[in-house]
């Protein structure tokens, strides 16, 4: 019921034309217009209900207990929110149908695998958490790409970057069972991600290649923090990030 009326949600933005309102900015030597259209408020509705309808599920799980299950509503939420950004950019076409199928594919992996990581005690515990892990830099990806296939201006770029990736790496840092928020890791992989974007905005970079150049280092920084996290030292801690990064930019060029 809740993937259903989740994908419900963007299937009306897609039937429904409105006229949109255009906010701007206008300040000495800077202009910004800001597209508001139905898409947008489906988005966000469709976000919302997804948070609304996981809440309503975990509370419902054997395991549940008194203890707040909020850090599982985190990835949920923002897949559902992630995924309005490509439907909106496919709607005039028939991909809107592998597109969509592809997202309620994603939305339906990640609530079952959260459903699943409320119990840590579970044999299939494991298994979720590295889905979840997947479905996250996946997230990420397409992200990424779709804001690059848009067109959009850096000063819509660089903050939807620094936000995604600050919240992807805060619940992967969470899942390591120990009930533990690492903030300034998130904060740092964020800012760096966000720095690496303004950096990447102006270069004649391909969609794909510009996300797969966002998406290697958030995952080495991640995979970095996590080690530095487990006491580590720096030495032994490199090579894997090192090497991510490196498969992921090499990949980027050859594209």
């Amino acid at each position: 019921m809740l993937i259903a009326s989740v994908l419900l949600t963007f299937a009306l933005s897609r039937l429904i034309e409105t006229p949109g309102l255009t906010l701007s900015l206008s300040l000495p030597g800077f202009y910004y217009a800001f597209p508001i259209t139905l898409g947008s408020f489906m988005t966000l509705f469709a976000a919302a209900l997804t948070a609304a309808g996981m809440d309503w599920l975990l509370r419902e799980h054997p395991a549940a207990g008194e203890h707040s299950h909020r850090e599982h509503l985190l990835l949920p939420t923002l897949t559902a929110f992630v995924l309005g950004t490509p439907l909106a950019l496919l709607s005039g076409s028939q991909a809107w149908w592998p597109g969509i199928a592809l997202g309620a594919a994603l939305l339906t992996a990640v609530c079952v695998a959260e459903y699943i990581t409320i119990d840590p005690s579970t044999p299939l515990y494991g298994l979720a958490r590295a889905g979840l892990t997947a479905v996250a830099y996946a997230l990420f990806l397409v992200l990424a790409t779709s804001l690059r296939f848009s067109g959009a201006r850096m000063v819509v770029v660089i903050p939807a970057v620094f936000f995604v990736a600050g919240l992807i790496s805060l619940r992967i840092l969470h899942l390591d069972g120990t009930d533990r928020w690492d903030f300034p890791w998130a904060f740092g992989i964020g800012l760096i991600s966000a720095q690496i974007g303004a950096g990447l905005h102006y270069w004649p970079l391909s969609p794909v290649q510009f996300g797969l150049a966002l998406t290697g280092p958030l995952y080495a920084l991640t995979m970095l923090s996590i080690s530095l996290s487990e006491n580590t030292p720096l030495r032994r801690a490199l090579p894997g990030p090192l090497l991510v990064l490196l498969a992921a930019w090499v990949s980027a060029i050859f594209l």
